[in-house]
């Protein structure tokens, strides 16, 4: 993540709001990239003062709202043998395994899964593509999927930039700044997700997943 941090340094301010916006937009349209890495890095040089931290923010919920809008535009269109084609090509991220997860999410959900899914790293990816398979209404999308994608992008750009801030007075030095916060981030990430994951079984194990045709007229 530092290195990512150096790299976007290098970059002019403009440059770096459009590869947020860019990365964030390709992956919610059910590419993998690291979307999450280059949002981080990008509010962590906001606390030197190199960008705006409301410009990456803006940034990357552009990316987020219209990546994922495209993404279901796409799943409709494609349907399930899209999805079973990306899981060809990238099945370390969108398997079998991995998809039919995200799916009971939404089958339990419904479009509450558009909101959370937006802060789980496996369902972001998905989110856009899969509720458009299941022909999820798109205004509770589109709704559900703005509404995430601001609550992320500018709350996760604001904390980060403020506790860089921080860091940067009293460590004199973002390099260690950003690596602190990169460890503490990844491990409170894994922490939660794992937690989640626990949840999400525990509730399949306690009763059966409504039928996707009910979810899609919620």
């Amino acid at each position: 993540m530092v290195d990512v941090q150096h790299w976007l340094t290098a970059l002019p301010p403009v440059a770096v709001y459009l590869i947020v916006a860019g990365v964030i937009g390709v992956e919610s349209i059910g590419v993998p990239l690291p979307g999450e890495i280059v949002l981080v890095s990008s509010a962590l040089l906001a606390a030197t003062g190199v960008v705006g931290p409301e410009w990456v923010a803006a940034a990357a919920a552009s990316g987020a709202i219209v990546g994922d809008s495209i993404g279901y535009a796409v799943g409709r269109r494609g349907g399930r043998p899209l999805l079973a084609r990306l899981g060809r090509r990238f099945p370390k991220h969108l398997g079998p395994a991995q998809l039919a997860h995200a799916e009971q999410s939404f089958v339990r959900y419904g479009v509450w899964a558009v909101f959370f899914g937006r802060f789980v790293a496996l369902l972001r990816i998905l989110v856009g593509p899969l509720a458009g398979a299941l022909h999820v209404p798109y205004r509770r999308f589109l709704l559900a999927n703005a509404a995430a994608g601001l609550v992320w992008a500018f709350g996760t750009t604001y904390l980060l930039y403020t506790v860089g801030r921080a860091a940067e007075h009293w460590l004199k030095d973002i390099s260690w700044a950003g690596l602190v916060l990169a460890v503490l981030t990844g491990l409170a990430s894994t922490w939660w997700l794992r937690r989640r994951v626990r949840a999400l079984e525990q509730a399949e194990t306690s009763g059966e997943a409504e039928p996707v045709g009910a979810t899609a007229d919620r």
